[in-house]
């Protein structure tokens, strides 16, 4: 129609409107999406492998606390104001600084992307015995085309693979269960820790901060903040759990940290691969979302029209980003958690009462010095003994929350010595005037 106006649905660069805002059930599915994540149960067999069983509910109990604390802080920051996480980002590092955070958590994600079309296509190509570059295409195609239809496709693809991997890793389970002879034997498998607890508290939560990072791009389409804390705690306490306790199941009883090999040992190669591929595509949609909300920030294109470039270019070069990216999307994501703990620091310590103001009218500063200082404090606190995420979050909170009270106090400063200045020149005026009257 002649003179219509293009909406924009996934609002890339606007706060959502109340016609966007979806309610529990939606919600708690998308999460479940975003933590069921196949990457999680080869972190579950790892420790399966390597903790007493005890000594495992303690760490995973532990670890999904840390994270979902983490998570539930930014959904409720997101919730009340309606924005992502990119445009969360420009108050705290400034309209051009927020490009900076965009930058990272959007080549993070496209790598990631990439990385995972691989981890799907090699056993498809295997077990099939197909060439493998048609299999990449053809999956990095279809995910590309179902992100791009946004969250409602987000929704939907869920709701199939969230109950499929639930169940799959359920039977799986008991399979392992059986095959070590009962539950009470299996609890005994491990007899001692070989992973120092904090080390294997830092890989549960290691394996989710940084997409733990971006809950705002998801958790901002939440009708209230009490939908958006509940729906990512439970999805975290359920949806985490589950998936490191299924890799950890299977890893105790098979002595394999790979779910992949377990899987095959049980017979459930195909079943396996068509609900583990489920499970990655529905975690790669949100990937190449939140990339491309990123990049919207940067370039002000639509985020639909981004999809399909990322998409584009982390399927051509997926092979490259699974081969030679890893490391570096790892070293990436441990910058992460410094860029959430920035945007948390500044909504309850900083400047709560600007994001109270109309968000189109805001008039931000170009970049925030305070907070790519406090970044590079939470990066240098991730390399301090303990865990490296936490240390990260609490660096760079309190360098921020300082270096941003020492500005507004040497401001002030500054404002009473104008002030100063300006009743001192008004006075040597009203004399001089007063002056000239008396000699006249």
């Amino acid at each position: 129609m002649a003179g219509k106006t293009h909406e924009d649905h996934d609002y890339s660069i606007t706060p959502v409107g109340a016609e966007g805002k979806k309610g529990f059930a939606s919600m708690l599915v998308i999460m479940l999406g975003f933590t069921f994540y196949t990457g999680t149960m080869l972190t579950g067999g790892q420790l399966g492998t390597g903790l007493t069983f005890k000594t495992l509910l303690l760490v995973l109990l532990a670890g999904d606390l840390i994270l979902g604390t983490y998570t539930a802080v930014l959904a409720y920051i997101s919730a009340k104001t309606a924005l992502s996480t990119h445009l969360l980002a420009r108050y705290s590092f400034g309209l051009n600084g927020s490009y900076f955070a965009s930058a990272i958590l959007g080549l993070t994600q496209v790598g990631w992307f990439g990385v995972s079309v691989v981890m799907l296509a090699k056993p498809v190509a295997a077990t099939f015995h197909l060439p493998i570059w048609p299999v990449i295409i053809a999956l990095g195609a279809m995910m590309t085309a179902s992100a791009y239809f946004g969250v409602k496709s987000l929704a939907i693809l869920s709701f199939i693979a969230v109950p499929s991997i639930a169940i799959l890793g359920c039977y799986s389970s008991m399979i392992s269960v059986d095959f070590a002879g009962g539950f009470e034997a299996l609890t005994q498998m491990t007899s001692t820790d070989s992973i120092a607890f904090t080390t294997a508290l830092a890989l549960v939560v290691g394996s989710f901060v940084s997409g733990g990072t971006l809950t705002p791009d998801f958790t901002r389409f939440s009708k209230t903040p009490k939908i958006a804390v509940v729906s990512t705690v439970a999805a975290f306490f359920i949806g985490n759990i589950m998936m490191f306790a299924f890799g950890a199941i299977g890893g105790l009883a098979y002595g394999l940290p790979d779910i992949s090999d377990v899987m095959i040992r049980q017979g459930l190669v195909i079943t396996g691969m068509v609900v583990l591929g489920l499970n990655i595509w529905t975690t790669n949609d949100n990937t190449i979302y939140a990339a491309s909300l990123a990049f919207s920030n940067i370039t002000k294109i639509e985020k639909k029209k981004l999809v399909i470039v990322n998409g584009i270019v982390a399927t051509a070069f997926s092979m490259v980003l699974y081969s030679r990216f890893t490391t570096f999307l790892s070293f990436l994501s441990g910058f992460i958690p410094s860029l959430g703990a920035i945007i948390i620091a500044d909504y309850f310590f900083v400047q709560k009462n600007e994001y109270k103001k109309e968000f189109s009218k805001r008039k931000f500063r170009l970049v925030n010095y305070s907070a790519f200082f406090a970044f590079l404090c939470g990066v240098v606190c991730s390399y301090l003994p303990g865990i490296s995420s936490l240390n990260a979050i609490a660096g760079s909170m309190f360098a921020y929350v300082l270096m941003s009270s020492l500005e507004k106090n040497g401001q002030e400063a500054m404002d009473h010595v104008f002030v100063a200045q300006e009743h001192i020149a008004k006075e040597g005026i009203a004399y001089y005037t007063d002056r000239k009257t008396r000699e006249a």
